[in-house]
């Protein structure tokens, strides 16, 4: 079977009339948070309530993203996006006024709350459009642009703090907030605009009404589990990086060591968007966290910025093909009229663990150095690897289809 490619991806009809809207609306939020902080701290001069808002901000997003996202799937993306897009945009040019008026600490957090509430979750949206499109009759391409996918939010996530820092440094900390809102919500209201390649909802029924709600059966505790795990991996290795290289007299070495990672990140799920895997999903998965997890382990004896740059490489390879695997597996699991939710729990769940983990690592470095921060990124890796070793058999028992009802998989002859 011949690679994916990716320009025939994107020259199917519609596809790129969305993915690109959705990348551009990614980008403002991957701005948002630290423009958050760089917009309270510039007024108030504390970290402590820039903190508050941005942490209100991250809460409420976990919360009400899911909730969200059901609505979407009862009703269809391009009714709700726009009256969220609208919310959103209030929401934020009220915290700006707020700011702007130095209102106390308590309602700057409640603006925070309400900006996290509106998000739009325009990565699930968008998603969800490329299994809808390629459902019937393409479904093997579906890891390839859930490939793209992942390297398109971690462009937004690598380009989109150091663009709110650099206005931030020039003297226009509140410029990246403004920028954030503006590419969220045009971004979104271009995505909305494509209605030929929106999921339809499934009409109201019985099978729909069971459907409305994601059971807590084993294999979404899974992959909510595996994303759980994957955000403390996040949230502990840049602060245990940073930890690492002011031990070792090199803090500048934070910003390139990190942008390695990333660089490394973005050629892996280039190329692991590009072929076609023999393995099946859940075996695929066990090898991409085991690689993870022996990439952790090699961080706690590493012993210079030098080799931690080296190590990080093959830490920051094993995540774009875990980003794209999670959805793919998402969507062989779960009902179709869910399926932007289920995306939305997954992603929630991801944010969780990574603000768990500040807090867990942070401690983890006072009491034991660097290492201790490690230390935290390889125990989330070993419970990611444990987890995969259970979805191997949970995640292959069987496909939801269409209409909702689990079938066994058929067996297979050519060797994959």
């Amino acid at each position: 079977m011949p690679s994916a490619n990716y320009r025939s991806l994107l020259r199917t009809p519609g596809a790129a009339a969305f993915f690109l809207p959705a990348s551009l609306g990614r980008m403002g939020i991957a701005m948002t948070s630290l423009g958050i902080v760089w917009l309270v701290h510039s007024h108030t001069g504390t970290f402590s309530a820039a903190g508050l808002v941005s942490g209100a901000f991250a809460v409420t997003d976990a919360l009400v993203a899911p909730q969200l996202a059901r609505l979407v799937d009862r009703f269809g993306q391009t009714r709700v996006l726009p009256p969220t897009l609208l919310a959103h945009g209030l929401a934020m040019a009220v915290l700006v006024c707020l700011v702007a008026a130095d209102a106390p600490d308590a309602l700057l957090a409640l603006g925070g709350a309400l900006a996290g509430a509106s998000l739009p979750q325009l990565s699930a949206m968008s998603a969800a459009r490329w299994a809808a499109l390629l459902r019937t009759g393409r479904a093997a391409e579906l890891p390839s642009a859930f490939a793209l996918e992942s390297i398109s939010n971690a462009v937004a996530y690598l380009v989109g703090p150091m663009l709110v820092s650099a206005l931030a440094a020039a003297g226009h900390p509140g410029a990246g907030t403004v920028l954030a809102a503006s590419l969220s919500v045009v971004g979104g209201l271009l995505l909305a605009a494509q209605r030929g390649t929106a999921p339809v909802p499934e009409a109201d029924s019985a099978p729909r009404a069971r459907a409305d709600r994601l059971s807590p059966r084993g294999d979404v505790l899974v992959l909510m589990g595996l994303n759980l795990a994957l955000g403390v991996f996040f949230g502990a290795m840049q602060v245990s990086v940073t930890a690492f290289v002011v031990e070792h007299g090199a803090p500048g070495a934070a910003a390139p060591i990190l942008t390695v990672s990333g660089c490394s990140g973005l050629l892996a799920g280039w190329v692991y968007g590009l072929r076609r895997w023999r393995a099946t999903a859940p075996v695929q998965l066990l090898a991409a966290t085991g690689a993870l997890l022996f990439g952790t382990l090699l961080l706690l004896v590493v012993g210079s910025p030098f080799g931690l740059g080296l190590v990080v490489v093959l830490t920051g390879a094993t995540i774009p093909p875990l980003l794209a695997l999670f959805p793919v597996l998402t969507e062989s699991t779960v009902h179709r009229s869910v399926l932007t939710q289920a995306f939305s729990w997954l992603g929630s769940a991801s944010a969780a663990g990574s603000a768990a983990s500040a807090a867990v690592s942070g401690w983890a470095i006072d009491s034991f150095g660097a290492r201790g921060g490690f230390a935290v990124t390889a125990a989330s890796a070993a419970a990611m690897t444990l987890q995969s070793l259970v979805g191997v058999r949970v995640l292959r028992t069987g496909v939801v289809d269409g209409r909702g009802a689990r079938e066994e998989p058929s067996p297979r002859s050519d060797g994959c």
